[in-house]
This record gives C-alpha cells, structure tokens and sequence, in this order.
C-alpha cells in the first residue's frame, strides 16, 4: 500500500472535488431540483458548504497528525548526537517547505498540532469529525496551554464530552464562531486555572511585549500586550 495508497487517495479527492465544482457551476449530471433549478442551486450550494467545511477539518486534523508522525520519525533517525533544537529547527524547515510556511509560522503549526495529538484527544477527535474547525482547535489549544494536565482535561470534557451535562439551550461549541467559543472558554479557564490571578497577572506583566508587523501601502502596525488598566488607558487616551 504506502505511497500508492496515498496517491490513490488524493487522486479520489481531486476527483470528488471536480464533481464539486461541476455542481457549484450548475453543469452536473441532474440539477439539483427538477422543479425550480435555481433555487435547487442555491440550497445545493449550501450543502456543498456545509461538506466543504467538515472536509477542511478533517484534513486539517489529517495534517497535525501527518506532521507530528513526520516529526516522531525524523528524531529518530537524527545522526546521534545532533542537538534537540537542530533537530526541531529541520523539523520546521522540512514541514515549512512542504506547506509554504515561514519558520515562525511552521514552529506554530507544529506546536499546535503536538498539543492537539498528545494532551488534546477530545479536540482532535472533533477536528477529525468535522464538528469543530481549526479555528476553534486554536482556540482550544491557546486555552488549555497553561492549565494543569487535570485542567486541560476538565476543558475539554466542559466542551466536547457530550457525558457531561450541559444546559438545555447550550449550543455545540462547532455551531458558535471561533470568537465566542474564545470568550466562553477564556471564562472557564478563568474561573477554573488552579494558579491565582494575581500570579497569572504577575507573569504576564514580566512577559509583556510589543510587536511591528509591516503592512500594505507603506503601513505597519505596532500592537502591546500591556496589563489591561494599562492598555485601556492608552485606548481612551487615542
């Protein structure tokens, strides 16, 4: 199997993604109703969203995992005695080539996706479902990153263990935007971190920091991460 599994496969999904393609131009076998075609169009649209969407999850679970099982290998066939960072530095190079990454950007990708395949089973099991999307797998991983094993373990069970009660009118954390899912679980994690908010606070304010990213037309952008009376402040003053 191997490779040729592999290429069969991705060879059935360039196929199935022609057929998709077909029907969002309207040119498929049969419209989608016979009754009124364009408003069969618009409905068969919707669905093929609705698909696309669960696609783009699982094969974004796919890739962190894929990632990760690259990276496994690739340390265990380093020379012997090759230094740990030179090994992650060829890690990223390796998997930034292969997906047009920057460095910076593939370090995230891989450090997402190690946290997604090692302390975040529930997280990938609904990438891999299609029920969440990657957005909110980011969301999931940036929260739990500095709770304890028990309390990466109580998020997840909060938000994706369908065992636990949850009220009545409590949307799928899937059918909310990332944004929302972000306020709920920053709220939880808040109320539920096993540290006090003073040294919570008292850390982030020894990491506090500003950042310049270039932008368009001669623009850039000059963003802080100041304590929040502070950050504040300095909003009402501009």
């Amino acid at each position: 199997m191997g490779r040729k599994a592999v290429a069969r496969a991705f060879a059935d999904i360039r196929a199935a993604l022609a057929v998709l393609n077909a029907e969002v131009d309207g040119c498929g076998s049969e419209p989608f109703s016979a009754a009124d075609p364009l408003a069969g169009l618009a409905d068969g649209s919707l669905d093929i969203l609705a698909g696309a969407r669960e696609a783009e999850a699982g094969l974004a679970g796919l890739k962190a995992r894929a990632a990760m099982r690259y990276a496994g290998t690739a340390h265990t066939l380093a020379p012997p005695g090759m230094p740990v960072q030179g090994q992650e530095m060829a890690v990223a190079a390796e998997i930034g080539c292969v997906l047009a990454l920057g460095p910076r950007a593939a370090s995230t990708f891989l450090s997402v996706s190690h946290a997604l395949t090692t302390t975040l089973p529930l997280t990938l099991a609904a990438l891999h479902a299609g029920t969440i999307s990657w957005q909110h797998a980011l969301v999931m991983v940036d929260e739990a990153a500095t709770l304890d094993p028990a309390g990466v373990v109580a998020l997840e069970a909060h938000f994706l263990d369908p065992a636990v009660p949850k009220p009545p009118t409590a949307a799928a954390i899937g059918e909310m935007p990332a944004h929302r899912l972000r306020h709920k679980a920053r709220t939880w994690r808040e109320r539920h971190h096993v540290e006090s908010i003073e040294k919570r606070h008292a850390k982030g304010v020894a990491e506090r920091r500003v950042e310049y990213r270039p932008d368009q037309d001669g623009m850039a952008w000059l963003s802080a991460c100041l304590p929040a009376h502070q950050a504040l402040a300095g909003w009402n003053r501009l």
